[in-house]
């Protein structure tokens, strides 16, 4: 058995300032053939799951390049040409092979290019053949199209959000892959258009019990695998919105079935899933409360969740930090705000020094204006990180400031990235339990990191550049009706 496996990965926020070239695909994570590292990334888990499958199992593995650019607006056309020809050429060299995997994330737009995945596995289908077996992972905060089903074999996506599970489903994904090859299982995909658009944490209800509920229904029966793909409400295209997707062992009529069950269960959640947010003006009046109680002793976390880098914008906004400084608390911690020009006078600078600092508000109107602060360099190191799971995430080059009379110790960045685990605060000198407010960057994927050590997590709805009402979003691409912009999109009357 001969196994091709790539990865080209990244979520495009078409509304979103901040393009995507191939400076910020190989500024965030670039793997040629063979240097994958031992420790997966979110979209090319599939890699270290074959590696493991391949230790217990005989079977010739040919890794091509694994890529990942940080969430951005449109993805400069030449560079998806360049990454999607480089993947199929080294699959081309590497024929005869009898599966190819992918790691794939689901929502990357490149300029004339709608469909990037769907492009991508065209282009690998045309070079394999019909018979050779195509599978691939993706985020569910993806768009799914007709083109990629007819060209692949087998599917899943992350089933959690925060996205928890991405190693077990790279692992499901490969499972799936290697028995079909050996002509164990027939798979058979079926999918369901919910035709809706909404926020889908896993971490609450209703979407807890949902999750719990499919995750069992796996492997009984002739059920391979159940996937939810939410959708994402930053891309401007055809195919936004969310749909079931259900994978069975030949039994395509048992599969429209089950995935048409599930498809409107979730329907029937519409409206009722997202977290409550608050303004910056109350979150910061709850945060006081507690930190006046002498009985809570744990940090407050405030979640800004639209000025999230994961989401495709800038993340250097300034709303909720300038809200803070008004309300006089000044032991605070704040990841991340993107400002490579901050960044790069800290390193000038160095450790220790005090200089009046211009933070955040560059990338455009929206997140607030920039800052003008005296600070003190606490710390500055030319390749920050943070965990995420398994994997590692790199800041790049980044430096802590601390507001001068306050103990507000801010992260800035260069590489954009949302906040994953508290991590991101110790690894660069900052005790996160040891604040009284944490300020994070991230629409939910921070939760299972900090719900441990928060006396509380509240969802801050600051503004930004990210279009999270569906009813005011300009979409001009849609094809289909959908919610919440027609109330009763299955109503074909």
């Amino acid at each position: 058995m001969r196994v091709f496996v790539a990865s080209l990965a990244t979520e495009t926020n078409t509304f979103s300032p901040v393009p995507t070239d191939l400076s910020a695909f190989r500024g965030a994570f670039y793997a040629p053939p063979g240097q994958h590292p031992p420790t997966p990334t979110l979209c090319s888990a599939v890699v270290p799951a074959l590696r493991r499958r391949r230790g217990e199992q005989e079977f010739d593995l040919i890794e091509g390049t694994c890529t990942w650019a940080e969430p951005g607006g449109l993805v400069k056309r030449q560079t998806y040409e360049e990454l999607r020809d480089e993947i199929v050429g080294q699959l081309r060299a590497a024929l005869p092979v009898d599966a190819v995997v992918m790691g794939l994330h689901g929502a990357m737009v490149a300029q004339g290019y709608e469909d990037c995945e769907g492009d991508l596995l065209s282009h690998i289908r045309d070079c394999v053949g019909p018979d050779v077996v195509i599978g691939a992972t993706f985020d569910p905060h993806s768009h799914l199209t007709a083109l990629r089903v007819r060209n692949l074999d087998v599917m899943n996506a992350f089933l959690e959000f925060p996205h928890t599970d991405f190693m077990e489903r790279a692992e499901q994904l490969v499972d799936i892959v290697l028995r079909t090859v050996r002509h164990e299982i027939r798979p058979v995909i079926s999918t369901f258009d919910c035709r809706m658009i909404d926020v889908l944490p896993t971490s609450q209800q209703p979407l807890r019990g949902f999750v719990d509920r499919i995750r069992a229904m796996q492997g009984t029966g002739r059920v391979l695998s159940i996937s939810l793909i939410h959708g994402f409400l930053a891309g401007n295209v055809a195919d936004l919105g969310t749909q079931v997707v259900v994978v069975t062992d030949n039994d395509p009529r048992g599969g429209e079935h089950l995935a048409h069950e599930l498809g409107m269960e979730v329907f029937g959640f519409r409206g009722s899933t997202r977290m409550h947010t608050l303004s910056p003006q109350r979150a910061i009046e709850r945060a006081k409360a507690a930190i006046a109680d002498p009985a809570i002793t744990a940090p407050v976390v405030l979640a800004d969740i639209w000025d999230n880098p994961g989401g495709g914008v800038a993340g250097d906004g300034t709303i909720l930090l300038a809200a803070l400084i008004h309300a006089g608390i000044d032991n605070a911690g704040v990841a991340t705000i993107w400002d490579p020009i901050a960044v790069s006078f800290c390193e000038a600078a160095g450790i220790g020094a005090c200089l009046h600092l211009r933070i955040g508000g560059k990338a455009g109107p929206g997140g607030g204006d920039p800052i003008d602060v005296e600070v003190e360099v606490r710390n500055v190191t030319s390749a920050a990180w943070q965990s995420f799971g398994e994997s590692q995430v790199p800041l790049g080059a980044s430096a802590v400031v601390r507001i001068a009379g306050t103990r507000i110790d801010i992260i800035l960045n260069t590489n954009r990235t949302q906040c994953f685990e508290p991590d991101i605060f110790s690894n660069l000198g900052i005790d996160p339990v040891a604040k009284d407010v944490l300020v994070v960057k991230s629409t939910n994927h921070f939760h299972a990191g900090f719900v441990g050590i928060a006396s509380e997590i509240l969802y801050v709805d600051a503004g930004t550049h990210y279009p999270s009402d569906p009813k005011r979003t300009k979409y001009t691409r849609l094809t289909r009706r959908i919610w919440p912009i027609v109330e009763n999109p299955h109503d074909m009357t």
